[in-house]
């Protein structure tokens, strides 16, 4: 089982789009995912077509985290009632909901044994292949615990000065909290979100992010797509969106979900 963190420390990257995104190929792909919404927005809990009513969100569980089961909370997404009748068989795509409960743990000076809750709850889990937490955008608390969790974190940027720069310095918070609280974490790589073709400032990004992250540069970069808001605003899998409009798009999320799952675990 690959546990996951996305994660960026500058908002408005879309960070939970691409959580969204790589739930989507996975789905279509038969990889059995479980998301973890842990950003107290809970964003992804709503675009993964889930009530936040639903099931003991993740704030309530990190509090019980020693007598909860985690698996007793997971709600299925509505994603999977989308999928033809042969594919929902054996189709799994659950979620941990995300609410403003989570915020509790989301602050600056979190102690050690309130980081090792998430990695608690999950000790033991099964069923799954690949576990995505969907982390806030900063190194407070709640980012802090899902690292402490995870097997590997994912980074999204946008080919831009800042992101760049907020890039760079969760690279190197990383390496430190790997060195000092998880020696299992490792960087998955970065996934650029949001690059224009037509745009020569993206163009030069691009360039550099390839000078400074070298091998941890994934391809292919996410470009820009003006159905992508009208998906999520559907609360929509971008694999079963009608139309040709997003078809590459799910195909770059389709080669990403490769590099990130080992392959004997994709169906063809």
């Amino acid at each position: 089982m690959q546990i996951l963190s996305v994660s960026s420390l500058k908002g408005g990257v879309g960070k939970t789009s691409v959580t969204m995104g790589l739930a989507s190929a996975a789905l279509n792909s038969g990889v059995k995912t479980l998301v973890i919404d842990l950003d107290p927005h809970a964003d992804a809990t709503t675009g993964l077509n889930v009530s936040r009513g639903a099931g003991r969100e993740a704030g309530q569980l990190l509090k019980e985290s020693r007598r909860a089961t985690i698996t007793d909370h997971v709600v299925r997404s509505g994603w999977v009632d989308l999928l033809d009748d042969e594919k929902q068989k054996d189709a799994t795509l659950d979620v941990i909901v995300g609410s403003a409960l989570s915020a509790t743990f989301d602050r600056p000076d979190i102690r050690l044994r309130d980081m090792r809750r998430l990695k608690t709850l999950l000790e033991g889990l099964t069923g799954y292949e690949l576990v995505l937490v969907d982390c806030p955008p900063s190194l407070s608390g709640l980012t802090r615990i899902a690292w402490a969790a995870s097997h590997q974190v994912l980074l999204v940027a946008e080919p831009s000065l800042f992101s760049v720069a907020g890039t760079e310095r969760t690279m190197r918070a990383i390496r430190m909290f790997s060195n000092e609280f998880a020696p299992q974490l490792t960087q998955a790589g970065v996934v650029v979100n949001r690059a224009r073709a037509d745009s020569a400032e993206h163009e030069y990004r691009l360039l550099e992010m390839e000078r400074l992250y070298a091998e941890k540069l994934m391809l292919p970069v996410l470009e820009e797509n003006p159905h992508w808001q009208q998906i999520q605003g559907a609360a929509y899998p971008v694999h079963q969106w009608p139309g040709d409009q997003v078809r590459d798009m799910a195909k770059s999320f389709d080669e990403l979900i490769k590099q990130l799952v080992p392959a004997k675990k994709l169906n063809p």
